[in-house]
Order: C-alpha cells, then sequence, then structure tokens
C-alpha cells in the first residue's frame, strides 16, 4: 500500500477564517460562540451558536460563482483555496485525472431549502429558482471545489452526519493508498445555523441549553448539557509520498492509519459501551501497524452531550485499558462548537497543528467531571508536549464511527 501524506491545509472557522488565525485561536483558548443574528430567535429556546464571522465569499472567488454557491460551498471553496496554495501543487504540472476530491456535507443548505419553501408557500411553485436543487444538495460542496480548481478526477461526497469530515478523508486515503489518485483534496464543510437547522436539533435535545457564552459548549463537563451548533469548513490536501517528494513538497504530516465501524445501535446514541467507536479506533491502530502504547494524544468527538462524552471515554477505556490514563484527550469543541459535516476534517487539522508545534491546546472551560469520567481531558491550561501520534475520532447520528491515525512526518524516513 502507497504511503500518503498532508501537503496542504485550509480552515474556515468560528475562531479564525485561515490555519494560522485558527491555530492562534486554539493556542489562546479562543472561543467562537455568540448570539445567533442570522434570524429572529425570540421563540427559540437556544439563542447561542459558534458562527464563522467576517467570511465574504467575493474574497475567495468571482462574484459570479459565489453567487451561484450557497454558504456551505462558498466555505468549501475557501478551505480548499488555502489548501491548495499552501500545498503548492501546480494544476497545470498534474494530470488532472489523477487529482480527485473528497468532501462532505451532512446537511447542504438548508437555507436555499427554507427560502424556497417560503416562497412557493407564499407565491405558487413556479417562483421556485430553477437552481435549487444544485444550491441545496450536499455533493455540490465537491462538485464546485472540484470545477473551481480544475480536478477530474474521483469526485466522492461522503454524508455520515458528524462523522463525514473524517469519513472522508479516510477514504481519500484509501483511494491514493489503492493507487486510483496520486492526490485527493479531502475534508468537511457545514452550515447550517438557520431557524430549522436550531430548531430540528432543539426538538431533539441535542442543543446546549446554556445560552451563556462562556459555559454553553464544555466537554466532558458533569454540567454539560448539549453541543453547541457551529459552522465552517476544513479540507486538507493528502499526497502519495514519492509524488510529493518528487515535486518538493514541504510534508505537514502522515495519514498513518483509518478505522470505520457502525454500532448498528441507534439512530442518535452512540453505543453505550462504546465497542463500536473501539473498534474504529483499533482498526486504525493496526492499518498504521503501531501499538497502543505508542499513541499520547486523542482529539475526541467531546461533542459535550451527556451520552457522547460518557461513552466515548468508555470507548477509550475499551481500546487502549490501562494505558488511556496515561493519555492526554481533548475536545476542540470546545471553542468552536459543534461543524457536523466539518467537525472531523477541522479537527483533523487540529492534531496536525499541535503535532507540529509539540503543543496540545485545552478542552476549555472544563471544570469538572463526574465519576466515570476519570480521564486526562486537559482541563486548565494546554502543555508543551512532543508527541508522534495524533488519533481524532468522530461518531455520527446512525451509528458510524470514523478514527484517522495521524503521525508526525520526519524528512528522514
Amino acid at each position: 500500500m502507497k504511503r500518503v501524506v498532508v501537503t496542504g491545509m485550509g480552515a474556515i472557522t468560528p475562531i479564525g477564517l485561515n490555519i494560522e488565525e485558527f491555530w492562534e485561536g486554539l493556542k489562546e483558548g479562543k472561543t467562537g460562540f455568540s448570539e445567533i443574528t442570522q434570524f429572529d430567535t425570540s421563540d427559540f429556546k437556544v439563542k447561542v451558536a459558534a458562527s464563522v464571522k467576517g467570511f465574504e465569499g467575493k474574497n475567495y472567488m468571482d462574484v459570479k460563482s459565489a453567487k451561484r454557491m450557497e454558504l456551505f460551498c462558498q466555505y468549501a471553496v475557501a478551505a480548499a483555496k488555502e489548501a491548495l496554495e499552501q500545498s503548492g501543487i501546480q494544476m497545470e504540472q498534474e494530470d488532472p485525472y489523477r487529482v480527485g476530491c473528497a468532501i462532505g456535507s451532512g446537511v447542504g443548505s438548508l437555507q436555499a431549502l427554507e427560502r424556497e419553501h417560503k416562497k412557493m408557500l407564499e407565491r405558487g411553485p413556479g417562483r421556485i429558482n430553477p437552481l435549487l436543487v444544485p444550491l441545496m444538495i450536499t455533493n455540490m460542496a465537491a462538485g464546485n471545489v472540484s470545477i473551481q480548481f480544475g480536478l477530474k478526477g474521483k469526485s466522492l461526497n461522503v454524508v455520515t452526519a458528524c462523522a463525514t469530515g473524517t469519513h472522508s478523508i479516510g477514504e481519500a486515503f484509501r483511494t491514493i493508498q489503492t493507487g486510483d489518485a496520486d492526490v485527493m483534496v479531502a475534508g468537511g464543510t457545514e452550515s447550517s445555523i438557520t431557524p430549522i437547522g436550531i430548531g430540528g436539533f432543539t426538538a431533539l435535545t441535542a442543543l446546549s441549553s446554556s445560552n451563556d457564552c462562556s459555559r454553553c459548549s464544555i466537554p466532558f463537563d458533569k454540567d454539560r448539557s448539549g453541543f453547541v451548533m457551529g459552522e465552517g469548513a476544513g479540507v486538507v490536501v493528502l499526497e502519495e509520498l514519492e509524488h510529493a517528494q518528487k515535486r518538493g513538497a514541504h510534508i505537514l504530516a502522515e495519514i498513518a492509519g483509518y478505522g470505520a465501524t457502525s454500532d448498528a445501535y441507534h439512530i442518535t446514541s452512540p453505543a453505550e459501551d462504546g465497542m463500536g467507536a473501539a473498534m474504529a479506533m483499533k482498526n486504525a491502530i493496526r492499518d498504521a501497524g503501531v501499538s497502543p502504547e505508542e499513541i499520547e494524544y486523542i482529539n475526541a468527538h467531546g461533542t459535550s452531550t451527556h451520552h457522547n462524552d460518557l461513552f466515548e471515554t468508555r470507548a477509550i477505556k475499551l481500546a487502549f485499558k490501562e494505558h488511556a490514563y496515561h493519555m492526554k484527550i481533548n475536545s476542540t469543541k470546545s471553542m468552536i462548537g459543534h461543524l457536523l459535516g466539518a467537525a472531523g476534517a477541522v479537527e483533523v487539522i487540529a492534531c496536525i497543528l499541535q503535532m507540529q508545534h509539540d503543543y496540545i491546546h485545552a478542552t476549555v472551560g472544563l471544570q469538572e467531571s463526574e465519576e466515570e469520567l476519570d480521564l486526562n481531558y486537559m482541563k486548565g491550561n494546554g502543555i508543551e508536549k512532543k508527541f508522534n501520534y495524533a488519533l481524532t475520532n468522530s461518531l455520527g447520528f446512525g451509528g458510524h464511527n470514523a478514527s484517522l491515525l495521524l503521525k508526525k512526518f520526519e524528512e528522514q524516513e
């Protein structure tokens, strides 16, 4: 199997509109929570989200293209642009049919659906925008990125709810490993801070009941009450190692292993014993050919819901046994909320940045955990620490589990 490395990263997040801003935010323990301004929340219980601030699509693409894309697609194009620029890939020097795209979205455009549904009810079906479907459907993030940058290889849209971003990168990794592409632009994107998005998750009792921006997203805390809706995109450029070395690329990290399982248990709750998520982690570690004891750090799914944080903790203990107590575990969602289909991709980027800078960020807002949550969840401050492997988990509604094992790349390898 071919080795796969990361040569570019791009991020649009609630704490920064590029990789540098995102990293500074992670180090500072900056949070992106604020009152929802996208719509009137007077009749809504939930009034707080983690919104992207200051984003203008026209800064990343021409105005005509931006007008033909909904926000989730604009975020994807913006993040892909940054990732491709960092990678240094010159598409005119590549076989475009060997450069693919795997960017998923869990939801697509609720904005377009709500807008056109309202128009239909008020003015009749004849007034529906002819572009509603291509504006709305989830695969248009991958489609638009491929169009914007001339990527003619395999184009995928993985949709596995909150595991979408991680599965997208994992499947792109496999695509290169097996020789179906030399380069894959991979990740996830989402923009679901809308009335039906917030209302739907509120009805499901999945969202935090706190409207205090300092105590709303508090993974692993005994007072956690749900996740905070976030938005944004994370995109990485994956390359076959020899392809990257041949063109003199700067290699940021290596994808060492990928594991994916299904709980086959419940449409919203993870399996209570954590076995499905544990097997995804064990499969990623086995795929990489390393021992569990070599893994020192996990970027947890860590949503701040009661069930997720408890059952993921059980999964980590199942996968690592006694070694679980010697690991550092944090949740990036403590700062940026839950980006749904984009979450795993942004968290892969967080892992790589932490490995590059020998630093593990804090789980911001965490004060005290209940008895069974007894691992090191990085309460308080971040720490300087060198580590060679980072494991990142994503668990999606429907029982979808995905884990990626990232490795620090050393040139002498």
